[in-house]
């Protein structure tokens, strides 16, 4: 009986529409509800508090490409690229067939919420099959008496529901990898926006042998001291 309450009240939490889409655009409140309504996989986790400032982290947000280049230099796996888009939408991508377009769609002091297109190629999570999806991603961060904190919460539809259907069988296993990864990052981010905070110095060096002149000046910008 316990289980079954158990499971009863999963679904019904999975169920609930997130108040947050009351306050989209009509056309994008659409896209979210598409990608609630056809969820495959629901998600939440939070990370443990890091010695960063929130403002430091909101830099970071703003500047995905500075942040991809900052995160290669932490050595953190797999190695993004991130590539910023005309309409301000921006890219990552692991040059090994895992990619992913975000759409900041509602932002608000401390949440932000993003519409994610995403592939992960033939072999890249070992599934037999690509394997590509929609997420609708809310993201919570507050400066907590112990650090800065954050919790998400994803949702995921498949592509296709044929891609649904061959993929029932690998569905714990996908959901399982999915819930891994996207901890993995949550808590990479603040990880390297602790550094960030900490020992800012400590990325000029690297960033700039990098290459990537536009994170080299972002950062330079941001977190050198005039």
């Amino acid at each position: 009986m316990r289980a079954l309450i158990l499971a009863l009240s999963a679904l019904l939490a999975q169920a609930q529409t997130p108040a947050f889409l009351d306050q989209l655009p009509p056309a994008v409140r659409a896209e979210a509800l598409d990608v609630l309504n056809r969820a495959d996989f629901v998600f939440e986790t939070q990370t443990q508090p890091k010695r960063v400032r929130l403002a430091t982290m909101e830099k970071l947000f703003d500047h995905p490409r500075l942040s991809a280049a900052m995160w290669r230099h932490c050595q953190f796996v797999p190695g993004f690229y991130a590539f910023i888009h005309p309409d301000g939408a921006w890219s990552i991508d692991d040059a090994r067939g895992l990619k992913g377009t975000l759409r900041l769609i509602h932002q608000r002091p401390g949440h932000r919420v993003y519409l994610v297109e995403g592939l992960a190629e033939k072999g890249r999570l070992k599934t037999p099959f690509a394997v590509g999806a929609k997420m609708l991603t809310s993201y919570r961060y507050w400066e907590g008496k112990n650090g800065f904190e954050t919790h998400l919460q994803t949702w995921t539809a498949l592509d296709s529901a044929l891609l649904g259907m061959v993929a029932r069988p690998f569905r714990g296993y996908i959901k399982g990898r999915q819930d891994e990864f996207i901890a993995y990052i949550n808590g990479n981010v603040a990880t390297f926006g602790e550094f960030a905070d900490l020992r800012p110095g400590d990325f000029h060096g690297p960033l700039k042998r990098d290459g990537d002149a536009v994170a080299l000046r972002e950062f330079e910008t941001l977190f050198q001291r005039k």
